[in-house]
């Protein structure tokens, strides 16, 4: 082994090892003495053992295997005060070993070491191992995001200094240089002083790629403005409710029972979306407790007490007018009666609640959405199509008018099927792929659809056919939601990035980006001055519509983020994930207020009620769960910090939905809770 060679693998070895300050120190040392006399490696045998001893061991996959098993037994044999938190670096370190064997191209050494060790971290991080599972070679380590990400970046890890010091001191005296190398390169270790913290709600002790709490606490700095609208469209027209007389109300009253009767006491319908030939369903109608709900106007609303802000957006005249194209008369009428007649809801009075079910869909529904009203549902389809339902058309039908009609051509549910009966539905066709989102207009005159295809697609309701086909995405767009306000709408794609859009241009307004992964939903805020997007990399971020910034991140989530929702006073937001766990956040803060425990499998929607005292989660397990929020925002930061972690609230309600998985929510403003979900053999 030569001078040149030497220096060539000491530097390697520093590179690789992460100590860039010996590294720089020794490249300036070989520079400076390259004209001195050069050091005889064959008349040192101790340091020429040395240098071969490190370069064999650096190649013998063996040591990978026996130095993690020995610092696995040191961990778990620890004092239990300091255990907890020892036992967090095995995870990363596990993860590392793995990749450094596959990347050497040991792949058999990888694959045992793997399923050697894997059952220790499959409770927390299954979903992660699965991911980690698909590495099987040096070329999956740059192609694969996951695993790329993994390699450039560092964990955090909170430890105190006491057990930092038993760590360092472990790895110097075993001289475990595979695992003191893979420490050094891949953890940064967060030191405190005093007593080890709590690991319950750690979010860095369980992600191991995502933003450092670091970087995230300086972007939670930036101000933000939570409240609503000011002058807005119902602000004004429920001060001039309440202006109205005891008759008026009194009247209101009335005409609100009778429509209970007619249209609200349905509280599960069966929507046929199946193949031809399936056998006719009949449609069910039970009486719902919303009949004999007292209808009162709510005495206090959060939303009132909530500071008012200006739209970042400009807003189209028609907007400003009255929530589109619609005559502003006759929707201020709508939206006061809805007002006046809105039920108060509270941990003791909960919502009435009116289930829609999908039935003979043979695994192809993908999503569906409820209009404002409950009136219209949709639902998208693997085939490409989409189809809307009125439910007041399909109430008044009869048993042998509802048949499946998927085959069909035509866009009207008033043309004849191939089966000579009119379809139950109408149907819309113009995607190339399928159809993963839909989301109506405030209105329900326009519905959005997104798509497999990169593309999202306007539909009008009123004419039932396309009127604008949006292009921006590179890949299949996941979700897609209309604004508060209308016309403006978002849209989350597998390209990482979320979009802005309005309805009367064809290319995004703003893009933003910063995700790892996919962006998997997105919802606006009650001020359409911000969105915020959940991701498959585990987190929540709040973006400014005006300058596409991101101004807060939520770490939290131990798995992918499927639905969002915001409190109406803009103050609080709640997101859910692949896991069943749902979170409640404080905007200001950027903090959790209370993890909401309950679900055993993932949440696909979440609706806050309308004046925000109350949340409803649908979930894969077959159930809606009502939550009491106001209870989970009370807690303050001294009781969190007394307790070690956030408290975890149970749910008021849990409706079970008879093996139908729930994938949509919706308050209307009456607070009548529509939901929807499709026949399956859940148990």
């Amino acid at each position: 082994m030569d001078e040149e060679q030497v220096v060539k693998f000491v530097e390697t070895y520093l590179k690789k090892k992460g100590f860039k300050q010996a590294e720089l120190a020794f490249h300036d040392e070989v520079q400076h003495n390259s004209n001195a006399n050069s050091v005889d490696i064959h008349s040192d045998p101790d340091l020429s053992l040395l240098l071969l001893s490190l370069s064999q061991s650096e190649d013998t996959p063996a040591r990978y295997h026996e130095e993690y098993r020995k610092l696995r037994s040191w961990t778990h044999s620890s004092l239990d005060l300091y255990k907890p938190e020892l036992l967090r670096v095995l995870y990363p370190v596990f993860v590392h070993c793995y990749m450094d064997l596959v990347a050497k191209g040991h792949i058999q050494e990888a694959r045992t070491f793997f399923n050697s060790f894997r059952e220790d971290h499959e409770t927390v991080h299954s979903r992660d191992l699965q991911k980690l599972e698909g590495v099987l070679s040096p070329s999956h380590l740059e192609e694969m995001e996951f695993a790329h990400t993994l390699r450039q970046s560092k964990v955090n890890l909170k430890i105190c200094q006491y057990s930092n010091e038993l760590m360092m001191q472990y790895l110097r005296n075993t001289k475990s240089t595979m695992m003191l190398g893979i420490v050094n390169e891949h953890i940064n270790f967060q030191v405190s002083p005093g007593q080890p913290s709590s690991i319950s709600d750690d979010a860095e002790v369980v992600t191991l790629i995502g933003n450092s709490q670091d970087a995230a606490n300086q972007i939670n700095k930036k101000e933000i403005h939570w409240g609503l609208l000011e002058d807005s469209l119902e602000e004004r027209l429920e001060k001039a409710g309440g202006l109205l007389s005891d008759s008026e109300k009194t009247e209101g009253d009335a005409k609100e029972g009778d429509l209970d009767e007619t249209k609200v006491n349905i509280l599960k319908r069966s929507v046929e979306g199946g193949k031809q030939g399936a056998s006719v369903k009949k449609l069910k109608k039970d009486k719902a407790a919303s009949a004999t709900a007292k209808v009162v106007r709510p005495e206090t609303n959060t939303s009132s007490i909530a500071p008012r802000v200006k739209s970042e957006l400009p807003l189209p005249v028609m907007l400003e007018a009255g929530y589109g194209g619609q005559c502003p008369t006759e929707v201020e009428q709508s939206i006061l009666e809805d007002l006046r007649n809105r039920v108060q809801l509270s941990s003791a009075a909960l919502p009435s609640v009116s289930f829609y079910t999908f039935i003979n869909t043979h695994n192809g529904l993908n999503c569906s959405s409820i209009s404002q009203d409950g009136s219209l549902v949709a639902g998208g389809f693997s085939d490409s199509s989409l189809k809307v339902w009125d439910m007041a058309k399909l109430g008044q039908q009869s048993g042998n008018s509802v048949l499946q009609g998927e085959n069909d051509t035509a866009p009207s549910e008033h043309v004849l099927g191939p089966n000579g009966v009119k379809r139950s539905y109408t149907l819309f066709q113009g995607h190339l792929g399928p159809v993963y989102s839909a989301t109506f207009s405030p209105l329900g005159d326009f519905i959005l659809s997104s798509s497999a295809d990169t593309t999202i697609r306007l539909w009008s309701t009123k004419l039932n056919a396309n009127i604008v086909c949006y292009k921006g995405h590179n890949y299949p767009v996941w979700d897609v939601q209309f604004s508060p306000l209308g016309h403006y709408f978002a849209s989350a794609s597998h390209d990482r990035t979320a979009r802005i859009w309005s309805m009367d241009r064809i290319h995004p307004l703003r893009i933003m980006a910063g995700h790892l992964s996919d962006v998997d939903c997105v919802q606006w805020h009650a001020n359409c001055n911000y969105i915020a997007t959940g991701s498959s990399d585990k987190t929540v971020r709040l973006w400014d519509v005006q300058s596409g910034e991101c101004v807060r991140i939520f770490i939290g989530h131990r798995s992918m983020i499927l639905s969002l929702a915001m409190s109406p006073d803009g103050r609080y937001m709640a997101s859910a994930d692949e896991d069943g766990t749902i979170m409640m956040w404080d905007l200001s803060s950027g903090r959790c207020v209370s993890p909401l425990m309950g679900h055993n499998s993932c949440v696909w929607t979440l609706a806050f009620s309308c004046e925000g005292s109350l949340l409803a989660s649908g979930s894969a397990d077959c159930t809606v769960k009502i939550w009491d929020v106001t209870t989970s925002t009370k807690v303050t930061r001294t009781e969190e910090i007394k307790t070690g972690s956030a408290n975890r609230l149970r749910s008021l309600k849990t409706l079970p939905t008879k093996s139908t998985p729930v994938y949509s929510l919706r308050f209307s403003r009456r607070n009548l809770l529509f939901a929807a979900g499709v026949l399956s053999k859940c148990k």
